[in-house]
């Protein structure tokens, strides 16, 4: 609902709504609260300016009096304290000559006391330097005591240290007593056991055992023969092994063996030669892998233990690849051919034999150039 306000200086008229309305009322409200306030702040300035002008002037005629009483009554109290003073004086007099005297007294004491003070800690000093003196002695005698101890140990840890010595040097000893046959047999046996590993299972047809037939003067350490199921022999290897102990005056090289092992071979009609070493152990070319020596003597071969396996799995799958021909020429030799064509057949079997064969060990040496290469890389 919208409310007229008439202007009373315009005359105009307004339309204002309810809250408007009330905004104005509240206005003129609080003026004329303002208004009214002022006039009554006003009013009670003025009563209070009344009543503190009346109080400042009883005030004022009370002060008068009571200071009129005031100074009556310290006159009085100057005559009171002049009287008091006089007392004070002679008491004061008398307190001081008795403190001095108390206090000759005290001075007396306290160098009694001090002196008696001094006694005892001249008596305490003693005590505790004869004491001192007395754990002196103790820590010498126990110094004393505790050197000959430490010395007496170490006497004793010296003798361990002395007999540790003499059974080292003495184990020592007896490791440089070992053979090289004894050491050689070590290797030995590792190989023979990393063969017995795989026997059952990729070495059906095959033998692996001690060369113990010196009837020519010599022997090999291990030969390793294969054959097919009709019996024919596919590969025949003859090992050696060599190993070294570490206080050996003469270290020993792998060229010192190859010569005779390359006897051995010939004499027991084996393929291959094959040298297990473990000597020059520092040596780059025979630590790369699988070393083949052929430009010394044919169909031999140096490796360390680990490649003892592989070798022979090389070598076996380059013989097996040749297996058919020597089948075929073993078939022929068994046949009964006629006298005639026997020269001419033979001839031809020889010479397919000799091509398939050198193919064969050209595609064999490829293979082991590229093992070699990959080991070598690896």
């Amino acid at each position: 609902m919208a409310n007229q306000i008439i202007c009373p200086h315009c005359k105009k008229t307004f339309q204002v709504d309810q809250a408007g309305y009330a905004e104005i009322l509240s206005q003129v409200r609080n003026h004329e609260f303002e208004q009214e306030l002022e006039q009554r702040s006003a009013l009670a300035s003025r009563e209070k300016q009344d009543a503190l002008s009346l109080a400042e002037a009883k005030a004022k005629n009370q002060m008068q009096a009571g200071l009129a009483k005031k100074e009556a009554e310290l006159a009085d109290l100057r005559s009171q304290n002049e009287n008091l003073m006089i007392k004070l004086t002679a008491e004061k007099d008398q307190e001081i000559s008795r403190l001095k005297a108390q206090i000759d007294s005290t001075e007396l004491n306290k160098k009694l006391a001090i002196s008696q003070a001094l006694a005892s800690l001249e008596k305490e000093k003693d005590r505790l330097t004869g004491e001192l003196k007395i754990r002196d002695s103790e820590k010498k005698l126990l110094e004393s005591s505790l050197k000959e101890k430490y010395q007496a140990e170490l006497k004793t840890k010296d003798d361990i240290i002395r007999l540790k010595e003499e059974e080292i040097a003495l184990r020592k000893e007896m490791k440089a007593r070992l053979s090289t046959k004894m050491l050689g047999e070590t290797l030995e046996q590792h190989c023979e056991m990393e063969f017995e590993k795989l026997r059952a299972t990729g070495f059906q047809n095959a033998s692996f055992g001690k060369d113990n037939d010196a009837s020519e003067g010599s022997k090999g350490d291990y030969i390793y023969r294969e054959f097919d199921q009709n019996g024919n022999e596919v590969i025949s290897i003859m090992f050696e092994m060599k190993n070294e102990a570490d206080q050996t005056a003469t270290k020993k090289k792998n060229d010192d063996f190859l010569a005779k092992l390359d006897q051995d071979r010939t004499k027991k009609g084996c393929e291959y030669a094959v040298l297990v070493s473990l000597l020059e152990p520092d040596s780059e070319l025979y630590n790369t892998g699988i070393i083949d020596v052929s430009h010394l003597f044919p169909k031999m071969y140096v490796i360390r233990p680990q490649f003892f396996i592989p070798i022979i799995t090389l070598l076996r799958n380059a013989a097996q690849r040749t297996m058919g021909y020597k089948a075929e020429l073993a078939q022929v030799r068994a046949q009964n051919i006629d006298i005639s064509n026997f020269e001419e057949n033979l001839e031809i079997a020889k010479q397919a034999f000799a091509r398939n064969y050198d193919l064969g060990k050209r595609k064999f040496q490829t293979a082991i150039e590229g093992i070699d290469k990959t080991i070598r890389q690896l």
